[in-house]
């Protein structure tokens, strides 16, 4: 069974593909190297198959969520899903209310969610990641240098083998707009850094012996 880890796209070809995203809704669509998630009255997402486990693995990607235009409402759910509703993992980014929303939900509640005040720049990027039995969910400006802002226990259902990922955006009232979403699961390019020699570099080979000769 897979690991969300396996699930990448750069969403890059101009194509919601078909094979990653086959329970997808709303009309989504892929621009300028994005998912791009219409947030209207409506209910919009791009849905991946029912087909991934959390255990030892991540989901993380660039978001940028919808505008406020006027709702009291107005988010990008960022959530790992089991197979029973309102029983899933992730964040809730609302730009309306300012916040963002850290959840571990049983029955659409969490009791221990967690509401940083949300920042544009410092939560660009959001992972979700199962290592050694913990979740945690963290956030980073770069997509490199990682915060934690949640851990918790991994509930079972974390393991099970049926999992899919959920990018979705909806909005109460106001002006329809859309979220945004990238590099899922793409590593960061880093930079590399030239080598600094410290020592003498190989010397020409002297021979030291004699030569062959036919006999």
């Amino acid at each position: 069974m897979p690991g969300f880890g396996m699930l990448r796209d750069n969403f890059d070809d101009g194509v919601v593909d078909p094979v990653l995203w086959p329970q997808s809704y709303g009309d989504p669509m892929e621009a300028g190297g994005r998912a791009r998630v219409p947030c209207t009255t409506g209910y919009a997402a791009y849905r991946s198959a029912s087909a991934y486990t959390l255990t030892w693995s991540q989901i993380s990607l660039r978001v940028w969520p919808p505008a406020p235009g006027g709702a009291t409402t107005a988010a990008c759910s960022i959530l790992v899903l089991s197979g029973t509703g309102g029983t899933d993992a992730g964040f809730l980014v609302d730009r309306a209310q300012g916040a963002l929303g850290v959840y571990l939900r049983v029955g659409y509640a969490d009791p221990g969610a967690v509401f940083p005040a949300y920042d544009p720049v410092a939560h660009a990027w959001l992972r979700l990641r199962e290592d050694a039995g913990l979740l945690y969910w963290e956030a980073s400006p770069d997509g490199v240098t990682w915060s934690v802002l949640r851990t918790a226990a991994a509930p079972v259902w974390t393991a099970q083998p049926d999992l899919s990922l959920l990018l979705e955006a909806h909005r109460d009232a106001g002006t329809p707009d859309h979220a945004e979403f990238g590099s899922l699961n793409i590593t960061r390019p880093g930079t590399v850094t030239p080598s600094l020699r410290t020592t003498a570099g190989p010397g020409p080979f002297t021979r030291t012996g004699p030569t062959l000769s036919g006999g």
